[in-house]
């Protein structure tokens, strides 16, 4: 796909400059999947995928317009030319809007980051996976059923050509195994999961692993009580440490520094983290489950410090978002067909600490290990911080019995300079985090 895909985004991107446009941008993107779902002993659902999308994106002054299509016919493409480049002259002007300054865009050859391969996984294969993870969290004494477990294998490609120069593609492929197991009967059932995704199928996680890890968690949880309210020290699983890096994310986005609406839009240069504390996102991580060779709008990118030593050092900026900060693009762009440049993050991570999880929690005499969040109570504007929690008492340094129906809140400035992370980092999806903890959070239990 990305040689024929990227002639044809170069002759897309000509056609629309001919018709009058300043300046015109073009992706394609392909995907395929197959995937099945299995429960009770049997095959539930088997599905296939292939899907192709190709946007033009058209700037006259300082308008633009996006437009999509999945005909690749010469007469549908042509009209796609014509479309956008008469949306470009109806619609409003924008400010900000205009391709990445060309002295950022991408030069030479693209880094190696083994994201393919192409290994064919058939439906049989699949099967075999998800029946292996449900006979496992099965055979985990204290299981009583599962909410199925699935299996799935795909790839991609993509490929950016922009009037000013830049001509890119490259693919990846996924392949992933889950299920959700369930333990106990009746009203006192609980219910866990475990998962595994990879670039590469040989590094795929045993299915028997997967499906033993979710059966032991389920079983775990069961009989969870409650517990008083208090201000207590909170230790989050890497499962949902990871959610305060979304958070944080979110924060140092250029759109919501530029309108104001961030609790961290005046923090540049300052210390929101503790002493210590990194964070890094790395696009070019081989066989990452986010790299990527180049952003959205064709900048180069490479592995960036977000926060160093507690300190924040950047925000995460597309062409549009720097313009309108003034600042330099720091290589965030992200893109669909459909609509403007966005913003994302790649492989965020926290650095490790020096502790180990057992370490981090020895001197805790009364506290949390949330395993599970509900809900979405986050202000984005105030970093004020509510959710509803589940896991298991802390009880002097140990992990002790479950608990459910709790609700933990802070305030994210707070919290981000009470967080200490642990050293069992894993690099297991986009965004990972070790086991953290967070002293001196609101638990509001019975």
């Amino acid at each position: 796909m990305p040689d024929t895909s990227l002639e044809l985004l170069n002759d897309l991107v000509a056609a629309a400059m001919k018709g009058g446009a300043d300046a015109a941008d073009a992706v394609a993107v392909e995907a395929t999947s197959r995937g099945v779902s299995w429960r009770e002993g049997k095959l539930e659902d088997v599905e296939g995928s292939e899907g192709e999308d190709i946007g033009l994106r058209v700037l006259i002054g300082k308008k633009q317009a996006m437009v999509s299509t999945s005909d690749r016919r010469p007469q549908s493409l042509k009209a796609l030319v014509d479309r956008t480049l008469a949306m470009a002259r109806a619609v409003p002007e924008d400010e900000y809007c205009g391709l990445a300054p060309e002295e950022a865009l991408h030069t030479g050859p693209l880094a190696e980051l083994d994201l393919y391969d192409d290994t064919d996984v058939s439906a049989d294969t699949l099967a075999d996976l998800a029946r292996e993870a449900e006979d496992a969290a099965l055979s985990v004494k204290g299981v009583t059923n599962n909410a199925g477990a699935g299996a799935s294998a795909g790839s991609w490609a993509i490929a950016l050509a922009t009037s000013h120069g830049f001509a890119g593609a490259y693919k990846g492929s996924s392949f992933s195994v889950s299920i959700s197991a369930v333990a106990g009967e009746g009203t006192a059932m609980e219910r866990d999961y475990d998962s595994s995704s990879t670039r590469h199928f040989a590094n795929l996680e045993s299915a028997t692993a997967v499906g033993r890890s979710a059966g032991e968690r389920a079983v775990a949880r069961l009989g969870a009580g409650r517990m008083k309210s208090g201000k207590l020290p909170v230790v989050f699983d890497p499962r949902v440490s990871r959610s305060m890096l979304g958070h944080f994310a979110g924060a140092i986005t250029g759109t919501s520094v530029a309108r104001g609406t961030s609790f961290l839009k005046d923090a540049m240069e300052t210390e929101i983290f503790a002493p210590g504390v990194s964070i890094i996102d790395d696009p070019l991580r081989v066989r990452g489950l986010a790299s990527h060779q180049f952003d959205g709008e064709g900048v180069r990118v490479q592995k960036t410090a977000l926060v160093e030593n507690g300190v924040l050092k950047t925000w995460l900026l597309n062409s549009a978002a720097a313009r309108q900060l003034g600042l330099p693009v720091t290589g965030h762009a992200s893109r669909g067909t459909s609509s403007a440049p966005g913003i994302s993050t790649s492989n965020l991570y926290f650095a490790p600490g020096a502790m180990s999880p057992a370490e981090l929690m020895d001197d805790i005499e009364d506290g949390i290990y949330v395993t599970e969040l509900i809900g979405m109570g986050v202000n984005g504007v105030t970093g004020d911080y509510s959710r509803g929690a589940a896991g298991f008492r802390i009880e002097k340094g140990r992990i002790t019995s479950p608990v459910s129906e709790i609700t933990i809140a802070g305030n994210l400035k707070t919290m981000f300079k009470h967080l200490v992370p642990a050293s069992d980092l894993e690099f297991r999806y986009g965004t990972n985090a070790p086991t953290v903890r967070i002293d001196g959070m609101m638990v509001a239990g019975a």
